[in-house]
């Protein structure tokens, strides 16, 4: 006999992680998620927004080496193997694409308390960082399965940014939803390594997050000191 209660639900780690990212990502905050609705369908009469967004997202994940080259390094599940190159080779491109961007859109707004501004997203980074170096296994593949699935989100407002910007946004090279799922789907489902990816999964969001509230503060800055 079954000794699970009748209303269990099984679910997998794909599952779990999914349901994190719909639940604490990018595309749920306030700050963005107008931007996703078409709210907001240019960029053209907030330009210091997408400007104070693209320098942060570059400090970011901007950086050589990046979360997914370092998740590379410190991951050894050869079932991830094939997901990761492509990962590597397709962030590549997402860096070179955040960069024109950036330069596009010119120097970061002035916005009062900037320098504390900077201190957090270094802070940030440094623990976006530490998470993508992780030895204990999993939490680095977590964290740059996470990267991945959340960049959905990040790069259709980069894709807004870049048409008001006047420049033709470029095709993503990164792996679909459903290839990532088969990845986390065919990863080792034991206790231990779940748990890891999940919090390197759950630790990514919260540092995005972190990156959103930042943001809404410093425009709502700009706005109070016109």
């Amino acid at each position: 006999m079954d000794p699970r209660p009748l209303d269990f639900v099984e679910t997998g780690l794909s599952a779990r992680v999914l349901a994190l990212v719909e639940s604490e990502g990018s595309a749920t905050h306030s700050y963005c998620a107008p931007v996703l609705a078409g709210e907001r369908i240019s960029f053209a009469r907030h330009s210091a927004d997408f400007a104070d967004f693209i320098h942060l997202l570059v400090l970011l994940h901007g950086q050589i080496p990046g979360v997914v080259d370092h998740a590379a390094v410190h991951t050894a599940e050869p079932v991830a193997r094939d997901w990761l190159i492509r990962s590597t080779s397709a962030f590549a491109e997402e860096r070179d694409y955040m960069h024109r961007l950036c330069a596009a859109a010119g120097p970061v707004p002035s916005t009062p308390r900037h320098s504390e501004a900077t201190a957090a997203i270094a802070q940030q980074s440094h623990a976006i960082e530490m998470l993508a170096q992780s030895e204990r296994r999993g939490c680095a593949l977590g964290t740059a399965i996470t990267l991945v699935l959340e960049w959905q989100a990040i790069r259709k407002i980069l894709d807004v940014g870049a048409l008001s910007l006047g420049i033709e946004p470029a095709e993503t090279a990164l792996p679909s939803q459903s290839d990532t799922v088969a990845l986390l789907d065919d990863l080792p489902q034991v206790e231990r390594f779940s748990r890891a990816v999940q919090f390197g999964a759950d630790q990514l969001l919260v540092q995005h997050r972190g990156m959103w509230n930042l943001l809404k503060a410093r425009a709502g800055a700009r706005q109070s000191s016109q």
